[in-house]
């Protein structure tokens, strides 16, 4: 089945030709009106369009001035911040390539993904990034310089680039910017590494261009609408934000830079929009629900649901279901959505599949969370969902210009102008990421489509686990269902090869905890994790997913990990998506152990 999109609308733009130009015609469209909000000082102030076009020149000539050369590389290390954003256009304006690195990454890490692209120069956070890329300097024979942003010995600060940038003619920068095209290189960003070492794609001026207007086209973020932004900018899915952003005048507010701040930062900022991974919804779900009857949790969703539709369709809502509805809203939606700053219209899930009852819940409550589907090579994104286009459980349908189309083995391909061109360096290719002869993309997802185009995802083909009995099993909806209960953060099912499925199980720690007070426990997730009480709780939380399974899908054996699984540890993505890989090497006798017994 294939399936195309076209039509859409067109909205407010700068108009630029490619990623170069954004910024400086956005100061002329949008002049004073903010572009950026971050905290300084523990208050949140603003910074205009207008100051953003001037610290980004002076960052292009500055790095003009240290002897960047137009397509030469610039490796940027650093958390999200408005600093990454300055960094980011200033290399672009100057007619450079941006190389992003994971803040969380090591320096073997940082030393691959700026060694393999070549970079001339680097632009790191602080002291701590510094350190980083100082103790691999000796493989990166191509760095002539570390600027930080924060001083740090042994590196130039950004105060003292945009100084030395200050005193050039910013006329050098609008020649760098007229000399770029749509076909040169925009960014070269590495692959997360789930599959083996990262892989730098290379994406255009153009792949990145096009991608803005196709999701302008169908509404993504509307024009002035402010965005709040904690995913790591060294990802695809936050640059996309930001460059809708600046292309359609929204102000962007980054978060204020600790995990426990979010929901804090979102009360007080009241975003329209929110780009987020499954976690955070997950654990505001199991915020809200945690302490509620289930039952009357699945209602008030119902209610929800059906008002919401109603309306929608222009219909009328009955007076009953009208006063359940304002009932519901008093105790339970409003609350909700005053969690997201009580002004959120759309929120949108990516990166890793999401369970739909958590969809349903938020949609029902007027927070609505969406789910769009795209990978690095995508430029981002190929399919989204919108309020006015949209079906929950699916990831959206194409984007304007854009092709999808279900191999005969269930894999997704898509073909546009926004696929990469790619990998930096390489002429070889996996059977992901292959582009064949006539354009189109192998994915490496599974999928199917329905009769209206909307796209489902129904796991990874590398995922695809083959038991002794040679049974085919797809972990995503499994896994999915273990880490919807309160006391699961992360649920890894292993089967390939062995004759059941058995799963490793992390504990919430932020959940257990209440637990382990009622019952009298030691609240350390290692003593937790071996504890009979603990084990027989999240046995009926196994019993109760196997339940909606087939037996030969059913988790049989489990493991409770003594620890939580995270970035640092190198179990987990920057996105939070679990390097199955790394897992079952990390816990091969464990889970020989479970077949042993």
């Amino acid at each position: 089945m294939q399936q195309t999109t076209t039509s859409g609308r067109a909205g407010a733009s700068t108009g630029s030709r490619t990623i170069a130009d954004i910024v400086s015609l956005a100061a002329e469209r949008y002049g004073e009106q903010p572009a950026a909000r971050f905290k300084r000082d523990g208050e949140w102030v603003d910074l205009s369009y207008g100051g953003l076009s001037e610290i980004v020149s002076e960052i292009a000539r500055g790095l003009i001035d240290l002897g960047l050369a137009p397509g030469e590389r610039v490796a940027l290390l650093c958390t999200t911040r408005v600093e990454w954003t300055f960094a980011d256009f200033g290399i672009t304006s100057a007619g450079g390539v941006v190389v992003p690195i994971y803040p969380t990454n090591s320096p073997e890490e940082c030393a691959w993904v700026a060694g393999n692209s070549e970079s001339r120069f680097a632009i790191a956070e602080n002291a701590e990034q510094v350190a980083k890329l100082v103790a691999v300097r000796d493989q990166l024979p191509k760095l002539e310089a570390i600027i930080a942003i924060e001083p740090a010995a042994g590196a130039l600060s950004l105060d003292e680039l945009r100084e030395r940038g200050r005193a050039r003619d910013a006329g050098e920068v609008a020649e760098r910017v007229a000399a770029v095209s749509p076909e040169d290189p925009y960014t070269i960003i590495y692959t997360s590494g789930t599959t083996g070492p990262p892989k730098g794609c290379v994406l255009s001026q153009g792949n990145y261009r096009t991608v803005t207007r196709m999701c302008e086209e169908v509404g993504v973020i509307e024009a002035g609408e402010p965005v709040y932004l904690f995913l790591p900018l060294a990802h695809s899915y936050a640059l996309l934000i930001q460059l809708l952003c600046v292309d359609l005048g929204a102000p962007l507010i980054y978060w204020s830079g600790d995990p426990d701040q979010i929901v804090p930062d979102l009360m007080a900022t009241k975003p329209m929009f929110l780009p987020s991974v499954p976690r955070i919804f997950e654990k505001i779900y199991t915020l809200v629900t945690s302490n509620n009857d289930p039952a009357k949790i699945a209602a008030a969703t119902q209610l929800g649901l059906q008002v919401r539709r109603l309306r929608e369709a222009g219909q009328d809502v009955p007076a009953p279901l009208a006063a359940a509805f304002e009932q519901a809203d008093a105790e339970l939606y409003v609350n909700v959505r005053g969690i997201f700053g009580g002004r959120l219209k759309q929120a949108t899930s990516g990166a890793a599949p999401i369970a739909k009852e958590i969809l349903e819940f938020f949609y029902a409550c007027g927070a609505p969370v969406l789910e769009g589907y795209g990978m690095t090579e995508t430029s981002t994104v190929t399919t989204a969902s919108t309020i006015a286009d949209h079906k929950l459980g699916t990831v959206g349908r194409a984007l304007p210009g854009s092709e999808l189309k279900i191999a005969d083995d269930g894999e997704v391909l898509v073909r546009g102008p926004h696929i990469f061109g790619g990998y930096y360096g390489k002429s070889d290719t996996t059977s992901f990421g292959e582009i064949s002869s006539d354009g189109w993309l192998h994915t490496g997802d599974l999928g199917s489509l329905d009769e209206d185009g909307y796209l489902s995802i129904t796991g990874r083909k590398k995922d695809i686990m083959i038991t002794a009995g040679g049974k085919n099993l797809t972990p995503a909806n499994v896994e999915n269902d273990l880490k919807r209960s309160r006391w699961i953060s992360q649920a890894v099912m292993y089967a390939d090869r062995r004759p059941f499925p058995v799963a490793l199980l992390t504990l919430d720690p932020d959940e257990i905890v209440h637990f382990a007070r009622e019952h009298s426990l030691p609240e350390d997730l290692a003593t937790l994790s071996t504890d009979p009480q603990v084990l027989a709780l999240i046995q009926a939380e196994v019993d109760r997913v196997n339940e909606r399974y087939a037996q030969v899908e059913q988790i049989k054996k489990f493991f409770l990990l003594d620890h939580d699984l995270s970035q640092e540890t190198g179990e987990l993505t920057p996105t939070l998506k679990v390097k199955r890989n790394v897992i079952n090497d990390l816990y091969a006798s464990e889970f020989d152990a479970l077949y042993a017994s």
